[in-house]
């Protein structure tokens, strides 16, 4: 018996305490780095963003939302446009390098208003809406193709795993922001940032290497064909709108998001009353993030893969909306920074390391086309369109007197119909998972 099959290896090890095989090693390992550099970017983008909100007043945030959504209106039949129209293999690397060239115009537009003195106000505003366009695009693009590479069956043990290099990439980024920030400027993390990415591009080309040596069958075909998903541009929204499964989704998101949105408003208010200096702020937002994403990567590394298998998709999926039911609660009797503070930390960290993991393991009991079209639509255009509802309802309470204590009592029942919708998209992914399950195996009895 050698070092590799040994119980006491290292490589039996990390099998047994991550699931991870050992010919599965080298993907997971691209994946980890790819899906590292590609939050890391975002993280040091993130807290700019955050800032940037601040800079034209935190009244005008449910306005930044509405651009926000115009602009993810419009580019969702694009980016269908571009799927329909060239394979995968083609078309992933560009995503990327457009991306890359937006953050670089930014950093030369940061850097002339800053060094002219003049007015960042509106350069400002568009930074948000772009980052905001630009985090869901190229994280509903990465899970599309760890959707292409995994089987479900790895999907279920890998990518809790994965989705850990996210938020050490996330962790790092909000470490090194919160540190250098000051004494660079923030408009100089952004070349770090586009660096990232190409690494991020790297890692491509080598999971797509990978998979064309170890992979057989549906995989290598997703990945290496060169035949485009064909199909209308606007496939994605349709099938969100025909399909129970989908609609339950979106509808699931929406209530998230309009939870989220109620901790972002309000904590983008109290840090700008307390801290007047864009970097301060910066620095600030930073450290929050920091410390979600450290207790998003334990719950990565261990529990989701094991929540998963021991209680199913559909519980798993409903921790969060339970511990919003109790949170805002609690919020309800005691709105204070840090009660609101404490809440976000904890349901952002759940929401990253249970639910969103979670969430992309439902896309692979679906069709290619729906796993590019229908889940960018979600992650997108639905995502941001639930920021908008949810930052002008907010909005509109908040005119109307009801304060943090008010808005938060009206969240409890709706994270209690989420919860509801959790348990049945966990139903529902069952019944896919087994016709799915029932489909290969009457193919290769066929075939045999």
């Amino acid at each position: 018996m050698n070092q590799a099959t040994r119980g006491g290896s290292p490589a039996a090890l990390i099998t047994r305490t991550f699931g991870i095989r050992r010919d599965e090693f080298s993907a997971v390992a691209w994946s980890f780095a790819y899906f590292f550099c590609l939050l890391a970017a975002y993280y040091m983008l993130r807290s700019v963003r955050e800032a940037m909100a601040i800079v034209g007043g935190t009244r005008n945030i449910p306005w930044l939302f509405t651009g926000t959504f115009t602009v993810m209106i419009l580019a969702t039949p694009v980016f269908g446009w571009v799927a329909s129209r060239f394979a995968r293999k083609a078309f992933l690397p560009w995503v990327y390098y457009f991306f890359i060239a937006n953050i670089l115009f930014f950093y030369a537009a940061f850097s002339y208003v800053d060094v002219n003195n003049l007015d960042k106000v509106w350069i400002a505003r568009s930074f948000f809406v772009w980052l905001s366009v630009f985090n869901l695009f190229v994280v509903s693009v990465f899970w599309s193709f760890m959707a292409d590479i995994y089987t479900k069956e790895q999907c279920r043990r890998l990518f809790g795993v994965i989705t850990a290099g996210g938020s050490a990439g996330a962790l790092l980024g909000g470490i090194v922001t919160s540190i250098i920030v000051i004494p660079i400027g923030f408009e100089n993390l952004l070349p770090l940032a586009a660096l990232l990415l190409l690494v991020a591009v790297y890692c491509i080309y080598r999971l797509r290497r990978w998979t064309s040596k170890h992979e057989i069958g549906a995989q290598r075909e997703a990945v290496e064909s060169d035949v485009p998903l064909g199909g209308s541009p606007l496939a994605g929204i349709r099938r969100v709108m025909t399909s129970p499964f989908f609609r339950a989704i979106a509808g699931a998101l929406l209530l998230a998001n309009f939870l989220g949105g109620v901790m972002y408003m309000s904590m983008a208010a109290m840090v700008a009353d307390t801290f007047p200096d864009t970097d301060k702020q910066t620095q600030v937002f930073a450290l929050l993030n920091t410390l979600t994403n450290g207790f998003s990567l334990i719950g990565q590394l261990l529990i989701v893969r094991l929540s998963v298998k021991r209680f199913g998709v559909g519980a798993t999926l409903s921790v969060l909306p339970v511990i919003a039911m109790i949170g805002f609660a609690v919020l309800a009797m005691n709105p204070t920074f840090v009660v609101l503070a404490a809440l976000q930390m904890l349901m952002r960290s759940i929401g990253f390391s249970l639910t969103k993991p979670t969430t992309d393991m439902l896309y692979a009991v679906v069709s290619p086309e729906a796993r590019y079209k229908a889940k960018n639509f979600i992650d997108t255009t639905v995502y941001r369109g639930a920021d908008l509802v949810s930052a002008w309802c907010i909005r509109l309470m908040n005119a109307a007197g009801m304060g943090l204590a008010g808005v938060s009592i009206i969240c409890v029942p709706l994270a209690a119909i989420w919860a509801t919708l959790a348990l049945w998209i966990g139903r529902q992914y069952n019944e896919r998972d087994q016709a799915h399950t029932r489909q290969q195996t009457e193919q290769e009895s066929t075939t045999a």
